[in-house]
């Protein structure tokens, strides 16, 4: 129950930017003192900044949401996402999964392929599909990063560039005609980048609040995304101005 309160905390802080106690208090059904601890313990985690009466949200530091609080964020959207992502893989292709809580979620569509070969350096990924007899998997060695629970760093960029990939699915932090994709984390974009020089073909997975939206670290123009896998709440002119930059947009 905890952990579902400070979710439900930090979906409202994407929401509003700002929560008040008392509400809280209503949408948890909990009393003022196990709100107060949820608060602290949020602002503890450097996820917000507690305030008279309730909280703000630190923008600089969405990044550093927990992974299990992340992965259930618009879980409906990352799904439905990764479904329609599914469609694009074949039996004996070979791919990159990059890290982050979309892209996690689209193990559970794969496992029905043959003889797929699955790159990756993210670890729920690996968790996922190690018991799938009809995947073999290829985890990048490098530096593990406990928080985002992937693996990072020179090491783990030089071994993306002894694979070659049919396909790479990929996220973004923010996704702009004008800039490119970005990302909050400047070791996690030097990954994606290399994933994206050593494959064919690109899709890049995110949700709609992504789209024209810029990040801290540039890292791919967007010509270089063949593919753009999002929810059904991105704009009709949105989709109009990438189709015409070369991309098809999947909704």
């Amino acid at each position: 129950m905890a952990e579902l309160r400070k979710e439900i905390i930090i979906n409202s802080l994407n929401d509003s930017e700002v929560v008040y106690t008392r509400d809280l208090i209503q949408k948890c059904d909990v009393s003022e003192i196990t709100i107060r601890r949820d608060l602290i313990e949020l602002e503890a985690k450097g996820l917000l900044i507690r305030t008279h009466g309730g909280a703000v949200k630190i923008k600089a530091n969405e990044h550093l949401f927990t992974y299990d609080l992340k992965i259930n964020q618009n879980r409906q959207n990352k799904e439905t996402i990764c479904k329609l992502a599914s469609n694009y893989i074949e039996d004996n292709d070979i791919i990159f999964i990059d890290c982050g809580t979309t892209l996690s979620l689209l193990t559970q569509y794969i496992k029905r392929f043959k003889n797929l070969i699955a790159i990756t350096n993210s670890l729920p990924v690996i968790s996922e599909l190690i018991d799938t007899p009809n995947i073999r998997l290829s985890l990048i060695g490098g530096e593990i990063y406990s928080e985002r629970q992937a693996i990072y760093g020179p090491v783990a960029e030089t071994n993306i560039e002894r694979y070659h990939a049919n396909k790479a699915f990929i996220g973004a932090d923010g996704v702009s005609l004008q800039h490119g994709l970005s990302s909050f984390d400047e070791k996690e974009a030097a990954i994606t980048r290399k994933m994206i020089e050593n494959a064919e073909k690109v899709f890049l997975l995110c949700d709609s609040s992504k789209i024209e939206k810029n990040s801290f670290v540039r890292f791919a123009a967007l010509s270089k995304i063949n593919y753009l896998i999002t929810d059904k709440f991105i704009s009709g002119e949105s989709v109009q101005l990438y189709q015409e930059a070369g991309i098809q947009v999947i909704t």
